[in-house]
């Protein structure tokens, strides 16, 4: 792993861990001080040129990275696209995008004017991947997007940066299941996103995951601050789909649960079920 590589993913991690400081904490309580395998980092853009998916994924080819698999997320109008490396320590990408045409003409206008105020030239350095907004936009805009898209809303209050990580259940020395990882994670007091069930996926599709509901945040909107659901920990747990082979794709049906922790409204529900 070259020295450039890793310090690409020390600051994506550093910029996440300001957003999300219970995912240093899921560290400790999983990790108990040794170091964490992540199985993928996890971003979100919108099919507007100069900020497109394939723009975002330049920066992974470059690194060595080649697409692997392709998902379409028709109730969320999102498609995405996942990326390996040959170096099996190194996280797989996964990079999804909104198509923005299917939506409203208002969310149309809203989005075209973020992406407008984007320097083509800032996309082109890697750095732009953990470089958040790079636009202002007032609350009640931040509020109209949320009202058709949780999806949209997120992208336009936190811009370009690691939507999530994902602990590597299978590197983790003292956890055999991803149950046990559940367990351990609720008795330290986090709340897991129960959308689809605690755990998505499962044996059969040859890969189990959950994730913690969202950290919140104050942001800072043109007009006003509000404290709005931020970033969120996953965790994946795959199985072998031949003898010493791990499956390395993705389950679209269970991504579809797992985008709804940065939504308030899921955690809203889930308070009310508690």
């Amino acid at each position: 792993m070259s020295h450039s590589v890793e310090q690409f993913f020390d600051n994506l991690w550093n910029d996440y861990v300001q957003l999300t400081p219970s995912a240093a904490k899921v560290h400790q309580v999983l990790g108990q001080g040794r170091s964490i395998i992540n199985d993928h980092v996890a971003f979100r853009t919108f099919n507007i040129a100069p900020v497109r998916l394939t723009a975002l994924a330049k920066h992974f080819e470059d690194m060595g990275y080649k697409a692997s698999g392709d998902y379409v997320f028709e109730a969320k109008k999102l498609v995405a696209k996942h990326y390996e490396h040959s170096d099996p320590r190194l996280p797989k990408i996964f990079i999804s995008e909104l198509l923005v045409e299917e939506f409203s003409p208002e969310l149309q206008r809203i989005v075209h004017a973020l992406v407008a105020q984007v320097d083509a030239q800032s996309v082109a350095k890697p750095e732009f991947l953990y470089s958040g907004a790079h636009w202002q936009i007032s609350s009640t805009d931040y509020e109209q997007l949320l009202e058709e898209s949780e999806y949209a809303a997120w992208m336009a209050a936190f811009g370009f940066r690691a939507n999530h990580f994902t602990v590597n259940v299978n590197e983790l020395p003292d956890f055999e299941s991803l149950e046990q990882v559940n367990a351990t994670l609720k008795e330290a007091g986090f709340q897991l996103n129960t959308s689809g069930g605690e755990i998505k996926g499962s044996r059969e599709v040859f890969l189990e995951q959950s994730s913690t509901m969202a950290d919140h945040t104050a942001v800072r909107f043109s007009d006003m601050e509000k404290v709005i659901p931020s970033c969120f920990y996953e965790f994946a747990k795959r199985y072998e789909i031949a003898p010493d082979q791990l499956y390395t794709g993705f389950v679209a049906a269970s991504a579809d649960k797992i985008f709804e922790s940065t939504n308030a409204r899921t955690q809203k529900e889930q308070d009310g079920n508690a």
